[in-house]
Formats: C-alpha cells, structure tokens, sequence
C-alpha cells in the first residue's frame, strides 16, 4: 500500500542545511499497522508528511497503491490525499464548528449531500463514544474527546490509507487510553 524509495529531505535555512530523513527505504502492505518510534527531532513527522506529500522530499519517491505521489498532477494529487486520512498532534478542528460540522464540513466540500454526510458522522460519534457530544464546540471538549473528533473526520472521507502523526503527544495519560483504545479498535 505505501512503498518509499531512497526518501531525504533536506530543509535550507539560513544557518545551513539541515537533513531530517536520509535514505529511508520502507514498505508496508495493504492491512498492516506500522509504527515509527524515535527521538524527538528524528524525522518521524517529516516521514509521515512526505507520504501524502505535505512535505515534498528532496530525494527519493514514495508510491501509494501503487502511484507515484511525486508524479500526480495537483488535481491528481488533492484525489490522492482524500484516501488518506490524516491525525495530527494538533486536532485541527475548526473552533466555530460543533463536532458534528466538523466531520461533515470536508464531506459536504466533497460534495456528499449534508443528510448522508450527517447520517456517516453520527454514526462515526456514536463508534468512538461521543454521540452525546456532537453539538459541543472544541472548547467544550476534553483533549481525547478532540481528537477523537479528527479521528472521526478522517475516518467519515473512507480513506485507504490512516496516517497518524503523534495523536497522544498533547493529551494527559488518562485521554491517551481513551485515544489508543479507539485507534485498536479501528485497527
């Protein structure tokens, strides 16, 4: 499902070059749960970006199903990234949206009707526990609720592909149970 090929990516700034991935080879097949453990400041959000090319590497290629990101033309590209769901460390949520337009916004901009794009994301909230929440604000949330909520808009696009980038690095110990018993479930 994802292969990479001799992937750097080198930054330019203006104390020097900096490289914060060189030469990574990787596959993982279709079904696999793959993690990538480091250091802080070893690369691992660099990595996870330049599969759906939120990062462009510097060197290499990474193929998702068998396409080249690098090769697709832009509109080819945005078709691309609406099969791969993305978590970031930061929720992204839209703070004047409840949860529920949250989930339904991107759908809705992909042009599923608002009934069905409801109808997928009440049923999503209801998977992961928070039903009752879908009229709550960002604000009125905990951090796990939120990012369950990402999880949840993600998931509602059916991607092919979930790319989770640090989902518990801003949650206190007891939300990053709540966090990684619905990422087992998913999985």
């Amino acid at each position: 499902m994802i292969e990479i090929r001799n992937l750097a990516k080198t930054y330019h700034g203006a104390e020097g070059d900096f490289t914060a991935v060189k030469n990574i080879n990787l596959t993982i097949n279709d079904g696999d749960i793959f993690g990538i453990i480091g250091l802080s400041g070893a690369g691992k959000s660099t990595l996870v970006r330049c599969i759906n090319l939120l990062e462009v590497p510097t060197e290499g290629d990474v193929l998702v199903d068998g396409r080249s990101m690098l090769s697709l033309s832009r509109r080819e590209l945005l078709a691309a990234r609406q099969k791969i769901g993305m978590i970031f460390q930061g929720f992204n949520l839209l703070s004047q949206r409840t949860a529920l337009d949250n989930i339904t916004y991107p759908l809705e901009i992909a042009g599923v009707k608002r009934a069905q794009a409801v109808k997928r994301a009440r049923e999503l909230l209801d998977m992961v526990g928070l039903a009752e929440k879908e009229k709550s604000y960002p604000s009125q949330l905990s951090g796990g609720q939120k990012q369950r909520v990402a999880i949840v808009r993600a998931l509602a696009m059916e991607p092919e592909v979930m790319l989770f980038d640090e989902p518990t690095s801003a949650l206190d110990p007891e939300m990053i149970g709540e966090v990684l018993d619905v990422m087992k479930a998913l999985a």
